[in-house]
């Protein structure tokens, strides 16, 4: 690997040294390289990253910046996801912009990957991190005209094949994604979950509101120190906590995640909020976490022809007028009308849809008008921005604060 060595600079005092300029000949893979669609069309480019055969649902994002948020973004668990904008990689990757613990995505499909890293802040190529997490790609392909496929035809299965996978038969590739499982009916939560609990404090200086039940669907660091950066202590736990062990820790408000797979297949997590709704305490969530709320009131969801995945999507806020710029990825939606106070059919009292986008008019955040709950189904903490969002951390703290002084003076 190439490499620049720099002084440390004078206004920071950080050291730039070892800047990443080029990834090593061992993670540029050479050869063909073709993606597959479960309605027979076929793309042929080169390989990229890892070499092999990979399957999952094809997507698009259209994030100008921001490839490794979204690549490390537990959301985007069993797809394979195109990047609308031509040229990736041209700022390499680094630890600090890691949201999880390694990349998530089943596949990658590019443009035009870059050859030489340009930013102060890279630690290694996007190459060679594609090549050490065995995320097989493909590069040189039209992704403006598949873009425009899955626009017209819908998101739907597909497969990366390159290296001994490419001489695989045209029928044997197709047979392949096509007796692959679907998105629709799966239950993702339990693959990119945490293991165990873990617990981080509120961050010194901010003014303590209480404790946080976080229930990892496939959350994202910046969620956790935003939180905490919000006067929460934040308790992280696994998807398959039990409503029991969340009254034993006893916390002040509760919070789903973002995550990967159907709502309609997460019964579980539905019907542990339903059980904490009812016991009163406050809860926020976010995307999949909003589908989960829609769920648990008594609405159901459906799947998008090819869903909201990108940094760049609009949203109104019908309390404010307010437009906001989001950072989205999901594939499902909260089936409600979007005008007018609804009766929650579980029994929770009047909601309103508080977001929809302008795009589509899908519900992107629902209010609860007569307990503690609220969800929206973009991204507050836009790790790669935007940050117009950011308000609903401030809103929910709130929230928390004045039921804490409400039950007190009761």
């Amino acid at each position: 690997m190439t490499t620049n060595t720099t002084a440390v600079d004078e206004a920071t005092g950080t050291s730039a040294a070892s800047v990443v300029t080029g990834p090593p000949a061992a993670a540029v893979p050479e050869g063909s390289a073709v993606l597959v669609l479960e309605d027979g069309t076929r793309y042929t480019g080169r390989a990229y990253g890892a070499t092999g055969r990979t399957l999952g649902e094809v997507v698009f994002s259209t994030g100008m910046t921001g490839y490794q948020e979204t690549l490390t973004d537990p959301s985007y668990a069993g797809q394979i996801v195109l990047m609308t904008a031509p040229h990736i990689g041209n700022t390499g990757v680094n630890d600090a912009d890691m949201e999880s613990r390694k990349i998530w995505v089943s596949g990658f499909v590019v443009r035009d990957p870059a050859r030489r890293v340009s930013n102060f802040r890279a630690e290694r190529s996007l190459d060679e991190e594609l090549v050490n997490d065995g995320v097989v790609g493909i590069s040189g392909v039209d992704t403006r005209a598949i873009t425009r496929h899955i626009r017209s035809a819908g998101a739907m299965r597909a497969g990366v094949f390159s290296g001994e996978a490419l001489s695989l038969s045209d029928d044997e590739q197709l047979a392949l994604v096509r007796e692959q499982t679907g998105m629709a009916g799966r239950n993702l939560s339990q693959e990119v979950t945490t293991s165990e609990r873990y617990d981080v404090l509120a961050a010194e200086g901010a003014e303590r509101i209480g404790s946080i039940a976080v229930l990892d669907l496939g959350i994202k660091r910046a969620t956790v120190r935003y939180l905490s950066e919000h006067g929460f202590d934040v308790i992280v736990l696994p998807a398959s906590t039990t409503a029991e062990e969340i009254r034993e820790i006893a916390p002040t408000a509760l919070f789903y995640s973002n995550g990967p797979g159907d709502p309609a297949a997460s019964d579980h997590q539905v019907g542990l909020l339903r059980e904490l709704l009812r016991d009163g305490i406050p809860y926020f969530g976010i995307c999949f976490g909003n589908q989960l709320l829609g769920r648990a009131l008594g609405f159901g969801t459906y799947k998008l022809p090819f869903g909201h995945r990108g940094i760049n999507q609009p949203v109104l806020d019908k309390r404010t007028g307010r437009v906001e710029i989001t950072a989205q990825n999901h594939g499902f939606a909260v089936d409600a009308p979007i005008e007018g106070d609804l009766e929650s059919p579980e029994g929770f009292g009047r909601v309103r849809v508080s977001h929809y986008s302008l795009n589509d008019q899908v519900v992107e955040g629902l209010e609860c008008l007569d307990i503690a709950a609220f969800s929206v189904q973009y991204h507050p903490e836009a790790a790669a921005g935007p940050h117009d969002a950011f308000y609903l951390f401030d809103r929910f703290r709130r929230l928390v604060k004045d039921r804490a002084e409400q039950n007190g003076a009761n």
